[in-house]
């Protein structure tokens, strides 16, 4: 009996499951039924059986057993074979039969790899989570240490529940992903813990194992409680673990006063009870493919589970939710003595000031919101708005430069100074943008700010003579040029600006450095994947950010020049950096009666970085996205900006019915993979700037604030409009 699916061929060989191509053995497992089970010492042991019985029903196997363990639980497993557009899918029921002296179960489906047992001759794509061979993760993260034997992960954990496997040398890949976005919510009156039982626990684990043949239970400072087992191992294997678990993670926080010298870990299990009568239910989905590298492997496996789970789109008056968010900022951005801006955070629901300190970019972004006000109070006529985003420029070009042309970027009004904060190179582009920006709107209307062009070229000489020879700029710098921080990752950061700055000044040395930039960063930062240190307030880990502003910085490259090169650059990035938004939903419980997610649900959220919590960052990318798509007429690329252009505003109150203190308001971020959100529950002011920024450049640019009208447009005009560095500069000078 056997399944194909173009070249992979899924037969049943002596009550177990192999995967061929072209005559040869992939894919394998001998004994597919396989059961975890928590012992009355609370202890887990496996065992694993073939099938009893294997039947071609049609165009389905259906394969079935019953496993009996040492202690007399007797558990029946029905497993249902399919082939489906991308691949297989497998529908397992596991009923206990029978209930011997347990306190718990899980099951598992799982593929054995035959080429190696090897993790290090391996890929790994995990969405948010996990990449290539995690090398710029943090030591906590899953993957890091490749010596483990369980590289399992709760799904909530990924962005889409899905996990990938790439031989290296021969680039043939198998992923697993849950089959629908049909979770539930877990008992809310259970903690998790080391090793927990839990009836309503519908999340699963997906990852790789190479398990010895012993038991393995941490206690809780770290000692591994290891007994043999009479089980064979066949070698490396991709798995789907029902109900979940973190296997053998890396524990963040050791117990310092123990004098306990090895290294610490956990494995935290859920368990479902192992009760007669009790069954599960669940599905899986299984991909195969040859690819010629990581990049192409990770953009086909994500979209095509993209394609199945992605959730619906979230219904949202853009419009509305532009101008509320805008009435926001107005509000709050005020004098503080000699400076203007906006509190650094305010407590949600009623907006209780918390913090005053103001930020050039990243979290603050203050000039970006004096920018976004000045434009709005002009096109929209509020003289208020107006005139505070034009005194929010004011002040940094007034104030922030230093003798070298590296701007100061976190100035404190209660000290009337700057505070000592790093000078990172993305907080530099986050506030030189629409410094320029701002210059060139009131240029076009006749009201010349030479100040503010000043600042911008002091800037542009600075980054034009602080350029290492190998076209990079360091993370992190002091005011008087020396390095603060030596990593090279961040360099895509300021590429646009160079860009823009040489369109406005004609400079041909902020070229030159704009394309120096951008070959270091496409050997670096695409081709090697090293997107990291994108955060300026995380160590220089893994991102989401770091993909973001090298999206921003290749294609501007590609917008000046037309070059290929830039083109694959920007593609290369905007396909690493979606598949860290969460395109699926689950459901999700807040500890506040006044909270979004009391009513709307998560997707749209993005991890931030590997092992971190989520936010609504990905919102800056919708413009972007639709540009994209506009250029390379790839459908997907105009699915995923429509999807990011309306389901971010989910953590936010976009029409005042929530209860927050102004309709649009939004928390900054949170982690919710245990189906219980954990947050600070406050509000920051790049959380609204990442929203009002992309709608204006979309409306500035296709002249609506849906991408639904910029649709409406035809394909000549949106290629047309979409050529904006065409009219940037409306003759500034040269």
């Amino acid at each position: 009996m056997k399944l194909e699916f173009g070249n992979y061929i899924l037969i049943s060989k002596e009550g177990g499951i192999e995967v061929q191509k072209n005559g040869k053995t992939l894919y394998f497992n001998k004994r597919p039924m396989f059961v975890t089970i928590k012992t009355a010492f609370a202890v887990n042991e496996f065992y694993e059986q073939a099938y009893a019985e294997i039947t071609a029903y049609g165009d389905k196997i259906v394969a079935e057993g019953t496993l009996i363990v040492p202690t007399g639980s007797e558990f029946f497993f029905s497993d249902v074979y399919e082939v489906v557009k991308t691949g297989f899918k497998v529908s397992r029921n596991v009923k206990v039969l029978k209930a011997g002296d347990d306190l718990g179960f899980s099951t598992k489906i799982s593929l054995t790899i035959a080429e190696s047992d090897d993790v290090h001759d391996y890929h790994c794509f995990a969405p948010g989570v996990w990449y290539k061979q995690n090398e710029f993760a943090p030591d906590y993260a899953m993957g890091k240490d490749l010596n483990n034997e369980y590289f399992w992960r709760m799904e909530t954990n990924y962005a889409l529940p899905l996990f990938a496997m790439q031989h290296i040398a021969s680039g043939e890949a198998a992923a697993l992903s849950r089959w629908a976005a049909d979770v539930t919510m877990q008992s809310t009156d259970i903690v998790r813990s080391e090793n927990n039982t839990d009836p309503k626990c519908t999340i699963g684990a997906i990852g790789m194992s190479k398990p010895e043949s012993k038991t393995l239970n941490y206690l809780y400072y770290g000692f591994g409680v290891r007994k043999a087992l009479e089980i064979e191992i066949d070698g490396l294997s991709i798995d789907y673990v029902y109900p979940g678990c973190d296997g053998e993670m890396p524990r963040r926080n050791q117990y310092e006063g123990l004098d306990y010298s090895q290294k610490t870990k956990r494995f935290q299990r859920v368990n479902h009870p192992v009760e007669v009568g009790f069954e599960q239910n669940y599905a899986v989905g299984i991909q195969f493919g040859h690819y010629g590298s990581f990049q192409s492997m990770m953009r086909e496996i994500w979209r095509d589970t993209y394609s199945r789970l992605r959730d619906k789109l979230f219904e949202v008056d853009n419009e509305l939710y532009f101008h509320n968010c805008m009435n926001i900022l107005t509000k709050f951005t005020r004098q503080y003595g000699d400076s203007y801006g906006l509190p650094f955070s305010c407590q949600l629901p009623n907006m209780d000031i918390s913090s005053v300190s103001f930020q050039f970019g990243f979290v603050g972004q203050q000039p970006g919101i004096g920018y976004q006000l000045l434009r709005y109070g002009d096109k929209e006529g509020v003289p208020e708005a107006f005139e505070k985003g034009v005194n929010v420029i004011d002040f940094w070009v007034r104030t922030a430069m230093t003798d070298s042309g590296l701007p100061q970027m976190c100035y404190n009004p209660n000290i009337r100074g700057f505070e000592p904060y790093p000078h990172y190179i993305r907080m530099l582009a986050d506030g030189i943008e629409p410094i320029l920006d701002a210059f060139l709107y009131l240029r076009e209307k006749g009201d010349l700010r030479p100040s503010w062009l000043e600042f911008c070229r002091k800037t542009a000489d600075w980054l034009v003579d602080i350029q290492n020879e190998d076209g990079s700029y360091y993370r992190a710098y002091h005011t008087d040029s020396s390095i603060r921080m030596d990593s090279k990752a961040n360099t895509p950061s300021v590429i646009r600006f160079l860009v823009q700055f040489y369109l406005v000044s004609g400079d041909e040395r902020v070229k030159a450095a704009a394309i120096r930039a951008g070959n270091w960063s496409f050997d670096c930062n695409y081709r090697n994947m090293e997107y990291r240190g994108g955060t300026c307030d995380n160590s220089d880990i893994q991102d989401k950010e770091a993909g973001i502003y090298a999206l921003f910085g290749f294609l501007a490259l590609y917008d000046l020049t037309g070059e290929e090169k830039w083109l694959e650059g920007a593609i290369g990035a905007a396909d690493y950096t979606e598949t860290w938004t969460y395109a699926w939903s689950f459901p999700v419980r807040t500890l506040w009666p006044k909270h979004p997610f009391n009513h709307y649900s998560i997707s749209g959220q993005s991890i931030i970085t590997i092992g971190g919590g989520a936010d609504v960052y990905m919102a800056a990318c919708s413009y972007t996205y639709y540009r994209l798509y506009v250029i390379t007429g790839d459908e997907h690329y105009l699915d995923f900006a429509e999807f990011i252009h309306k389901n971010t505003r989910q953590s936010s109150d976009v029409d005042g019915s929530v209860g927050y203190a102004m309709p649009g308001l939004g928390h900054e971020s949170g982690n919710f993979t245990t189906q219980t959100l954990q947050s600070h529950y406050h509000w920051l002011p790049w959380c609204t700037y990442v929203e009002v920024d992309p709608s204006s450049r979309l409306y500035d640019t296709f002249g609506g604030y849906e991408i639904a009208d910029a649709q409406k447009l035809s394909t000549e005009e949106r290629a047309k409009k979409n050529r904006i560095y065409d009219t940037y500069t409306r003759g500034v000078l040269s």
